[in-house]
C-alpha cells in the first residue's frame, strides 16, 4: 500500500520532485483547501506538509487517523497545533536550516545599516537633502557582538561579525564549553551579556522564557549607546520598554524584522528616526524558499522510510554537531528503558532517573525521552515515540524524577533508571566506554559488564559451582550459541547474576529448563 503525503500549500518544485522519486510515495498537491475540505480528506494521508497558509488545527488533526508527520516548510509553527499533535503521537518536524543564511545574512545586513544609519541617509538623499554630519555612524571593529541564542542563525551571525574583528558573547543555556570554543566565542550570562554589549541581537523561538527577554530590566543593565537587533520573533524584544530607552538614550538604535503586532503600523516605535524596519524579509529569498522546501521534504521522506527523525519540534531536536556526541547516549538510554521493560513485573508506580558526570553538560531531556520510549515500546509498540512517551507516561500516573551531578565516582558518565512496581523495585545502571559503546554496568546490587544488544538471557542463581556447565549444556543441546557471557555476586557462595548474549532467539521451552536447573532463581530472556 502506498503511504499518501498531501502538499497542501505551494512550495518549490525542488520539493516535490524528492517526494515523487520515493516509488512508495504518492503526493497529492492540493492547495487552497477550505478546513472543512481538509478535515474530509486527512485520514486518508500518512503525512503533510505545509507552509503558512493551511491551519492544522485540533479539529484538523482528530480527524487524521493515520497521520504520523507534519512538515512545516519553514520555521513559524503558529498555524499547526502542536500540544494536539503531540498528544496523538504526530512528529511535528519544520526546516530550520533552509533560511538559516538568508536570515544570518539579513541580520548582519541589519547591523550593518545600523551602525552607518543607512536606511536613514538613503531617505534624506531621496529627499534632496545633503547633511553629512546628521547621520555620523560607528565602526563594527572592535565592538562587543552580544548573542542570545546560539543556534544555527546565531553560529552564521558569529562568523560573520569575526570577520568584522568584532569580538562575540553570547547566551545560550545549552551552549556547551566545547561548543562556545569552537566558535572561538565567549559563553556568559544574560547580566553579562547586557552590561557588555555595544550591538544584541536575538536568535531564539518565542517561548514564555524569551517572551520579552529583553525588557525593562535588561535595559537598565545595558551600557549607554548600545544597539538592538530582532530579526527573530516579535515579542522577544519588549517593543514599549524599547521605545522608552531609545527616548532615554539608553539605546542608541534599534534594526527590527519581526514586531509584537504585524503588520506593525508606521507609529510609535518603528516610526522613530533610530529604528531601521523590514517586513519580515528574514528568509525572503529565492535560495530559502528552495532550501525550506527540499529540507522540509527530506525530513518526511527520511522519517516515512524509517531513516531517522530530524527537526522534530515536539520531539528532541538536536544540533547536527552535538548529535554526534549524545546519539551513543541516546541510544544507551533506549536499550536501558526497554530492559527494564522486559524484566520488570507489575505496574510501574515511579521512575527515577539519575545522571553523573560530563553527560549533565547536555540537555538531560532527550536521553529522559529516550529511556522513556524504551520503557513503554514494548507494552505500546507502534503508539509510542519520542514525541508522545512522556505524555503518555502522565497519562498514566508514572512519576518520572530526574537528579543529576557533575561528580564523577564509578564512570566518567552514568545513567542509573530505578523502576517502582506495584510488585518489585528494579535498578539498571549504564555507560559508554570509549564515548561510542554501550554498556551495562551494574544490575541491583551486581556489577556486571554487559554489551545490550541482540538477544540476551538474565539469570538469577546461586553462587555455585557448575552452574556455567549446566546453562551451556541446556543452549548446546538446543543449538544455541553463546557470543558473551560476564557475572557478578555480593559475596562468594551468595546472590549472584549470570548474563549471556546469544545468536538466537530463546524459546519458552529452554527458558523453563533453565529455571528448573539447579540452584537457579530465576531466567528472564531479554531482546534489544
Amino acid at each position: 500500500m502506498a503511504v499518501k503525503i498531501l502538499v497542501s500549500d505551494p512550495l518549490a518544485q525542488e520539493g516535490i520532485d524528492i517526494l515523487n522519486k520515493e516509488k512508495s510515495f504518492k503526493v497529492d498537491v492540493k492547495t487552497k483547501l477550505s478546513p472543512d475540505e481538509l478535515k474530509k480528506i486527512i485520514s486518508d494521508y500518512d503525512a503533510i506538509i505545509v507552509r503558512s497558509q493551511t491551519k492544522v488545527t485540533k479539529d484538523i488533526i482528530k480527524h487524521a487517523k493515520k497521520l504520523k508527520f507534519i512538515g512545516r516548510a519553514g520555521v513559524g509553527l503558529d498555524n499547526i497545533d502542536i500540544t494536539a499533535a503531540s498528544k496523538k503521537g504526530i512528529v511535528v518536524m519544520n526546516a530550520p536550516g533552509g533560511n538559516t543564511i538568508s536570515t544570518a545574512e539579513h541580520t548582519f545586513s541589519m547591523i550593518l545599516s545600523l551602525s552607518r544609519n543607512i536606511a536613514q541617509a538613503n531617505a534624506s538623499i531621496k529627499k534632496g537633502e545633503w547633511n553629512r554630519k546628521k547621520f555620523m555612524g560607528v565602526e563594527l571593529y572592535g565592538k562587543t557582538l552580544g548573542i542570545i541564542g546560539l543556534g544555527r542563525i546565531g553560529a552564521e551571525v558569529t562568523r560573520r561579525a569575526q570577520s568584522f574583528k568584532m569580538k562575540v558573547i553570547a547566551y545560550d543555556p545549552f551552549l556547551i564549553p566545547e561548543r562556545a570554543k569552537s566558535l572561538g566565542i565567549e559563553s556568559v550570562d544574560l547580566d553579562t551579556l547586557f552590561k557588555n554589549s555595544d550591538f544584541i541581537t536575538v536568535h531564539t523561538p518565542l517561548t514564555d522564557d524569551t517572551h520579552h527577554i529583553i525588557g525593562e530590566k535588561a535595559f537598565k543593565k545595558m551600557k549607554k549607546g548600545v544597539r538592538i537587533i530582532n530579526c527573530a520573533r516579535g515579542g522577544i524584544v519588549d517593543e514599549k520598554a524599547l521605545g522608552i530607552a531609545i527616548e532615554k538614550g539608553i539605546v542608541a538604535g534599534a534594526a527590527l524584522d519581526v514586531y509584537e503586532k504585524e503588520p506593525p503600523g508606521s507609529t510609535g516605535l518603528v516610526g522613530m528616526d533610530s529604528v531601521v524596519t523590514t517586513p519580515h524579509l528574514g528568509a525572503s529569498t529565492e535560495e530559502a524558499q528552495v532550501n525550506v522546501a527540499i529540507d522540509v521534504a527530506k525530513a518526511i521522506s527520511d522519517a516515512l522510510t524509517n531513516k531517522g527523525v530530524r527537526n522534530a519540534v515536539n520531539a528532541p531536536s538536536i544540533d547536527p554537531e552535538v548529535l554526534g556526541i549524545m546519539a551513543p547516549y541516546l541510544g544507551l538510554a533506549e536499550k536501558i528503558g526497554n530492559m527494564h521493560a522486559q524484566l520488570a513485573e507489575g505496574s510501574i508506580k515511579s521512575i527515577k532517573i539519575k545522571y553523573i558526570g560530563d553527560i549533565v553538560k547536555y540537555d538531560l531531556n532527550h536521553i529522559t525521552r529516550s529511556i522513556m520510549k524504551g520503557i513503554l515500546t514494548p507494552v505500546l509498540e507502534e503508539t509510542v515515540n519520542y514525541v508522545n512517551a512522556l505524555v503518555i507516561a502522565r497519562e498514566r500516573g508514572i512519576k518520572v524524577n530526574e537528579e543529576k551531578t557533575d561528580e564523577i565516582q564509578d564512570f566518567a558518565n552514568l545513567i542509573i533508571v530505578d523502576i517502582e512496581t506495584d510488585r518489585m523495585k528494579n535498578s539498571i545502571v549504564g555507560t559508554l566506554f570509549t564515548r561510542i559503546d554501550p554498556r551495562i554496568v551494574k544490575i541491583n546490587q551486581f556489577y556486571v559488564d554487559v554489551v545490550p544488544e541482540g538477544h540476551m538471557i538474565i539469570i538469577y542463581n546461586q553462587d555455585k559451582p557448575g552452574i556455567v556447565g549446566q546453562i551451556g549444556s541446556i543452549l548446546g543441546r538446543n543449538s544455541i550459541n553463546i557470543a558473551g557471557m560476564t557475572f557478578g555476586r555480593v559475596k562468594r557462595g551468595g546472590s549472584a547474576i549470570t548474563i549471556l548474549n546469544v545468536d538466537s532467539e530463546i524459546s519458552t521451552s529452554v527458558l523453563s529448563k533453565i529455571r528448573k536447573a539447579e540452584h537457579i532463581k530465576e531466567a528472564k530472556a531479554i531482546k534489544l
